[in-house]
Parts: structure tokens; C-alpha cells; sequence
């Protein structure tokens, strides 16, 4: 009984690692296909490569994608209603607001989801100066319209923006305050 289910054992791991051998490189591919995708959909159109750097805010660490001459795709998630809404936001070189992507969540589907899918509220961040206008919802004091009946996801969309952009004023300001890398 020891050796036929040790037996098992060994067939069932060489069957996982070569399932893992054979897929890690797809699955890398697929994420870099993905991330390229989404850098692509927040920055203006570029050409060249997004070059990839991190940044640490508080105790956070924070990804992002540098284009010479474009700006910057940054991710930033914060707590929703039901996990973290992780956000790449495009910052082009005036600090302006390109265009923002969810790249996870887990809300509510038909409430907080939307927040993957509602024009209107997606669309409110393209063109957004934070210089001139608050990254929260309006119920906070902000110029966020919020989704109907998702307020919490609102909220951490928002924050998730505002985060982003601080991590493009810090990486800013590390440069002197130059698109220079």
C-alpha cells in the first residue's frame, strides 16, 4: 500500500511540473502581452518601450511603466467593497491625466463592477488636471461623480487615482523634476 501510493505521488508531481514547465513561458508571454495592452490603452500613442521601475510611498511599493517623452503608467489599488480595485492610470509629462484601466477587482457585479464598464465614470478621468480638480467622490468634498449605488467602489477607484498620482509627483521630483531616465 506504502509503495503503490508513493507511486501515485510521484506520477501526480511529474505530471504537475511538467504541466508548469510547458506553461510558464505562455503565462509570462500572456502577462506581458497584457500589461503592453493596458500601457498602450492609458498613455497617448508612443513609440519605443515602456520601461518598467518601482517606487516606494509610504509602506507601499508602487509599479510603474516609463515612456520617454510620453509619461507614465502607474498601477495603484485600494480596498473596494469586496477587495482591491488595482488601477493602471497614464500620466502624460504635464502631470495631466491620460486615461485610467482597471486591471483587477472583485465588486459587486452590476454595483461596484461597473466600475470596469461605465463610461461615464471611467470617462470622467481622461483629461484630469489634479492640479485643478480633487481625486475624491463628491460626498467627500471631491469632483468624482460616483457610480450609482457603488459609492465605496468609487471612493477606492479614486483613491487609486489620487495614489498614482502622487507616485508620479515622487518619481518626479527623484528625477529633478525631468523626463530624463
Amino acid at each position: 500500500m506504502v509503495l503503490c501510493l508513493s507511486a501515485v505521488c510521484l506520477v501526480c508531481s511529474a505530471v504537475l511540473g511538467v504541466a508548469y514547465a510547458v506553461t510558464a513561458e505562455p503565462i509570462a508571454q500572456a502577462q506581458v502581452a497584457k500589461t503592453n495592452a493596458s500601457i498602450a490603452k492609458v498613455l497617448p500613442p508612443f513609440e519605443g518601450d515602456a520601461v518598467p521601475g518601482s517606487v516606494k510611498l509610504g509602506d507601499v511599493e508602487y509599479d510603474y511603466y516609463k515612456v520617454e517623452g510620453t509619461g507614465y503608467a502607474v498601477i495603484s489599488a485600494a480596498n473596494g467593497f469586496s477587495g482591491p480595485v488595482t488601477v493602471m492610470v497614464g500620466i502624460d509629462c504635464s502631470g495631466i491625466i491620460h486615461n485610467t484601466e482597471v486591471l483587477s477587482q472583485s465588486e459587486t457585479p452590476g454595483l461596484g463592477a461597473k466600475c470596469q464598464t461605465d463610461e461615464n465614470f471611467i470617462n470622467q478621468f481622461k483629461g484630469w488636471d489634479p492640479a485643478s480638480k480633487t481625486l475624491a467622490v463628491r460626498k467627500d468634498g471631491g469632483d468624482v461623480d460616483a457610480i450609482t449605488a457603488s459609492t465605496i467602489t468609487s471612493r477606492a477607484y479614486a483613491l487609486a487615482v489620487s495614489n498614482a498620482v502622487e507616485v508620479y509627483r515622487t518619481i518626479v521630483a527623484d528625477e529633478g523634476g525631468q523626463d530624463n531616465e
